[in-house]
């Protein structure tokens, strides 16, 4: 059952559950957060209503900056205003910050120290037709590998406005991952969120549970509803959305290994350096369990429909719920 004390949205299961992109509560948090701090600029780099700063653009016109077509030049500037007391938020497609300007957030905002958080949107398979060359897959592994990064991947566009409140708050180096196609919404504006503690969203109503599958982005829906159906087969599941990339909630996940001893983790990015890596790092260290992991396998994307991709690159309900099966099998 959906976890109760996280005041979930009840129609989270529902065929006409309220869809929204992930990308447009990044829109609505930045503006929100505007409306507190008069230091909070925005720089964008030719892709603002794309990225959802329009709303911040339009509210706020003498605190935007629009940069164009130059990623690295985005980054720059804006660790030049944070150094002047600013707190920048900066868009592009994920594809091209961090992909295109990954060198400069590495020396002048994260060696520095500077507080800046770099909006990675239309990240994952899930862009859909735009292809291979613009479907970030790797992100996560470029940011979570920088000391002092932080590195967020909300589940829904509510969340995505609570994370970007946060960070708001905090103005320390930061990465948020948007995603593009409209997601079911899973949370509610009750629902508590914290930078760093993932949140039980799914646990059976009886007994132990025998598999934890640790999911962030817009997968977290697609892990509850095989959970959900798993649950008739009298398989029991808790699932974890992990919201928080680095710093890792390890206090939680050790904790659902210990309880479950079988993992399956669920990302719309590449295993390799993804959530799967992160989780895997940890638990070796403290409680080896068996572990399948759900992502893309070392290839690059290609053009389709973000549905058709999802189940290409193995990353549906079918593949996730194989993925619990055979973790199922292995366990000790």
């Amino acid at each position: 059952m959906l976890n109760p004390d996280l005041k979930l949205n009840t129609k989270t299961f529902d065929k006409d559950v309220e869809q929204v992109p992930i990308r447009k509560g990044f829109g609505q948090g930045l503006l929100k957060a505007g409306e507190l701090d008069k230091n909070i600029v925005a720089l964008c780099a030719d892709l603002t209503e794309s990225t959802q700063m329009h709303f911040f653009k339009e509210r706020f016109p003498e605190r935007f900056v629009e940069i164009g077509v130059a990623e690295q030049n985005l980054v720059t500037v804006a660790s030049g205003m944070s150094a002047m007391g600013k707190f920048p938020f900066v868009s592009s497609y994920a594809m091209f910050s961090p992909g295109r300007n990954w060198e400069q957030i590495r020396t002048t905002i994260c060696y520095n120290d500077r507080g800046v958080v770099i909006v990675g949107s239309h990240a994952g398979i899930s862009v859909g037709p735009d292809g291979g060359t613009h479907q970030a897959v790797e992100d996560i592994a470029l940011m979570r590998v920088l000391p002092k990064m932080i590195v967020l991947s909300p589940c829904d566009a509510i969340e995505a406005k609570k994370a970007t409140l946060a960070l708001a708050q905090i103005k320390k180096p930061a990465y948020l991952r948007l995603a593009r196609e409209k997601t079911p919404i899973i949370t509610t504006e009750e629902t508590p969120f914290e930078i760093g503690k993932g949140n039980i969203v799914w646990q059976s109503d009886h007994g132990v549970a025998q598999v934890g599958i640790i999911a962030t982005g817009a997968l977290v829906h697609k892990a509850l509803m095989v959970a959900k159906e798993l649950e008739k087969e009298n398989i029991k599941i808790k699932v974890l959305n992990i919201h928080t990339i680095k710093p890792l909630d390890v206090e939680a996940i050790e904790k659902l290994a210990r309880e479950t001893r079988a993992i399956v983790t669920v990302e719309e990015h590449q295993i390799a350096g993804g959530l799967g890596s992160a989780v895997a790092e940890y638990l070796a260290k403290v409680y080896p369990v068996p572990i399948e992991f759900v992502g893309v396998k070392d290839v690059f994307g290609q053009s389709g429909t973000p549905s058709e991709l999802i189940e290409h690159y193995g990353m549906g309900e079918k593949d996730i719920s194989e993925a619990v099966e055979k973790v199922l099998g292995r366990k000790v």
